[in-house]
């Protein structure tokens, strides 16, 4: 289903070198907003380990984010080394194109996508054919806009672990 990730983990840390090996992906596009940073601006702690131990092991990492706000995006990719792009308009499929070209990885299967929501990150991944890796929210907070439709979102979610369970 579209609404649905390949994996679903509390957050970014719990990517590891055997997942992204097992699964043959080489790269990762990655959400700044309650994926990488809470409402405050703030890193999650050992993001910028977590991310060195990922480039040290080959696997190439950019930002993909909506925000409009390039200086947010910048100082998180920044902070992590890696390229960015903003203004993103997720789920559709153009951004998750870019930044595959920025990872000049050529399958898109080998490509994975991890963010904390379903109508941007998990859909846009589905439908531009990378593996969706959906992150529980780093912050209870969310902004004003996500939070309209963070209800639905938990829906979907309980659904799909209980389908988890089913199989």
């Amino acid at each position: 289903m579209i609404l649905y990730p390949e994996f679903y983990l509390k957050n970014v840390k719990e990517i590891s070198i055997k997942l992204l090996r097992d699964n043959k992906i080489k790269g990762l596009i990655l959400d700044v907003d309650n994926t990488l940073i809470d409402i405050n601006r703030k890193i999650i702690d050992g993001a910028e380990e977590w991310c060195n131990n990922l480039k040290k092991h080959g696997i190439r990492i950019c930002i993909l984010s909506n925000t409009s706000n390039e200086e947010k995006a910048k100082d998180v990719a920044k902070k992590l080394e890696v390229p960015y792009i903003f203004f993103a308009k997720k789920p559709f499929k153009k951004g998750f194109y870019r930044a595959q070209k920025l990872l000049d990885i050529e399958k898109s299967r080998e490509i994975a996508v991890v963010g904390d929501q379903l109508f941007t990150d998990i859909i846009g991944a589905n439908r531009a054919k990378m593996v969706p890796i959906l992150v529980q929210p780093v912050d209870k907070k969310d902004l004003w806009y996500t939070k309209i439709k963070r209800p639905i979102e938990n829906i979907v979610i309980k659904r799909y672990i209980k389908s988890m369970g089913e199989k």
